[in-house]
């Protein structure tokens, strides 16, 4: 059985959601100018004051909420008798951005399960609590509503024309929805290099029901549509790096010339017509210590109905494989972990080991291999994919069961930059050391 040595010297804190902090560029600048964007992560339960088993139910509770979203089928919504398909709705991280002139900031929720822009914006006719006041588009001198003849209206999966311009609803799996009108102002993004974008196009919503949203003003969706922050940017990719999960230093995320990668693993991204937004990917198989697991053939593929397939998401920690796929992987875990089997539903996973005493304890763990078709694969280090809570001993496997889809989560992430090409259709993997990029 092939394994890797894992000293249980410090204890892996729990993946937390991220924050991007923004600073406010002076200058405003086309996209062809931008060129790259470079923007930081921290994580939002940092502070916190949560215990480790706090810090694992939290995780892995947003974890499953996402996937009932990811997974949830279209439903209808009523504007003017439009259907309003179902999206993904809320994520693991947030960024600070600044919208208007003169430039207002809030937190904004990153997703790239969807493609809308979107903040909450006065008048409201029913508007969350959110920690930054409401974008007011009446003080911003750059603000203008779009008209129903843009290109952009019709891209929306629900609108309707009105004296305003283009109306829209967004809704979300959890019934949490976004309605207004869609519009374009200034945006501010970047870190090292920072800039004005002018002409992003956003829906400022007046009527926005949810309360997953309530820790920013909205939501940037970072899809493959014509609508999300990357496709109106138009540089062609974008990466993040997540660090490690007990670092002190930020995780970068890049947008265009700047998010390269030594590449190791390079897959085609698949295609959806039921589900556009999403990033799928051809997962062929999984070996657990050196063995290909007797997984059904077709067990990962995505069906003719939109269903199935496997997606790679930002907004979810732990990994879920469609049931037969987790349950070979389970046993495998089970047949070759050399430690006691262990009860982990109090902290929301259930391939959970009893971990030896002692900080100076090794344990050996089988190492996790994925097949991407044409014969990438992609081999995690040991600390992607357990998670020990020191409070109760428990040393768990962040995969878990689902049906109807599949999802690499972030946690499987880390210490990986992960770059998407939007031109070549590509997705890569290079292990780095993500807190010295």
């Amino acid at each position: 059985m092939e394994s890797s040595s894992w000293k249980l010297l410090h204890p892996l804190p729990l993946f937390l959601p991220f924050f991007l902090i923004l600073p406010l560029p002076p200058a405003i600048s086309t996209v062809a100018a931008v060129g790259g964007l470079r923007v930081e992560l921290r994580r939002v339960d940092a502070n916190g004051n949560f215990s480790k088993m706090e810090l694992l139910q939290r995780a892995a509770s947003r974890s499953h909420h996402r996937l009932a979203r990811l997974a949830a089928s279209p439903a209808g919504g009523d504007l003017r008798d439009a259907q309003a398909p179902v999206h993904a709705g809320n994520g693991e991280f947030l960024m600070d951005v600044a919208l208007g002139t003169p430039p207002v900031a809030f937190s904004a929720i990153v997703d790239t399960g969807s493609d809308l822009i979107w903040t909450q914006c006065q008048p409201c006719v029913d508007c969350f609590d959110q920690p930054s006041p409401i974008f007011n588009p009446a003080k911003s001198s750059t603000y203008s509503n779009l008209p129903c003849s843009s290109s952009l209206c019709a891209a929306l999966p629900s609108a309707a024309c009105s004296s305003s311009g283009c109306e829209y609803l967004y809704t979300y799996g959890d019934s949490s929805s976004t309605q207004g009108v869609l519009a374009a102002d200034t945006f501010s993004l970047g870190s090292h290099s920072p800039a004005k974008i002018a002409g992003i196009a956003f829906g400022c919503g007046n009527d926005n029901q949810g309360a997953g949203f309530s820790q920013g003003g909205g939501l940037v969706g970072l899809g493959r549509g014509p609508l999300s922050l990357v496709s109106q940017l138009g540089l062609g990719r974008f990466s993040y790096c997540l660090t490690s999960l007990d670092a002190s230093k930020s995780s970068p995320l890049h947008f265009g010339s700047v998010a390269g990668a030594g590449v190791t693993t390079t897959t085609k991204l698949v295609k959806n017509s039921e589900q556009p937004s999403f990033y799928y990917l051809s997962l062929m198989g999984i070996s657990v210590g050196g063995q290909r697991l007797a997984i059904p053939e077709g067990t990962f593929d995505l069906r003719g109905d939109g269903t199935g397939g496997l997606i790679i998401d930002s907004g979810t920690s732990v990994t879920y494989l469609e049931a037969e796929g987790y349950q070979a992987v389970k046993k495998a875990f089970l047949t070759q972990m050399k430690l006691p089997a262990a009860e982990g539903g109090e902290v929301g996973l259930d391939s959970c080991f009893s971990a030896p005493a002692g900080d100076e304890a090794v344990v050996e763990v089988p190492k996790l291999v994925l097949h991407f078709d044409g014969g990438s694969d992609l081999e995690l280090p040991a600390e992607n994919y357990m998670i020990l809570d020191p409070a109760t001993g428990l040393l768990c496997l962040t995969v878990m069961g689902s049906r109807g889809i599949s999802i690499l989560g972030n946690f499987q992430q880390q210490n990986m930059q992960v770059v998407y090409d939007l031109e070549k259709e590509t997705l890569s993997f290079a292990q780095t050391r993500c807190d010295q990029l």
